[in-house]
């Protein structure tokens, strides 16, 4: 068993820095989790995952976007997406504060 206290184990916000600050916490059986810290104005641009993934707002609102579609991520919702999807994920500009996002990628692999 391995356990984590996401919001304790995220990176520190990078304002300065034009990406959020990026932290893998696992390369574990079936998955890694990786924990992004966004400050306003922060965007991970169009990209595509190998695997399928999971990515759930811990703190702060960030926008997900696949095609056409937007949502918002509040503190506990999740998004699934299967592999090779284009998508896209934004911490408004107006944002107060920083927002932690974990990311699981659901990889099946043992290690």
């Amino acid at each position: 068993m391995e356990f984590f206290n996401i919001i304790d184990a995220a990176p520190p916000a990078q304002p300065d820095k034009p990406r959020p600050a990026v932290k893998r916490l696992l390369q574990g059986d079936g998955a890694n989790l990786i924990v992004f810290t966004f400050s306003p104005g922060h965007c991970l641009p169009d990209h595509r995952a190998a695997h399928p993934i999971t990515v759930c707002s811990l703190k702060g609102e960030i926008l997900f976007s696949c095609g056409d579609e937007t949502v918002t991520l509040s503190p506990g919702s999740v998004v699934h997406l299967r592999e090779h999807i284009t998508h896209r994920v934004d911490y408004p500009a107006d944002a107060e504060g920083e927002a932690v996002m974990l990311l699981t990628m659901l990889t099946g692999e043992r290690h």
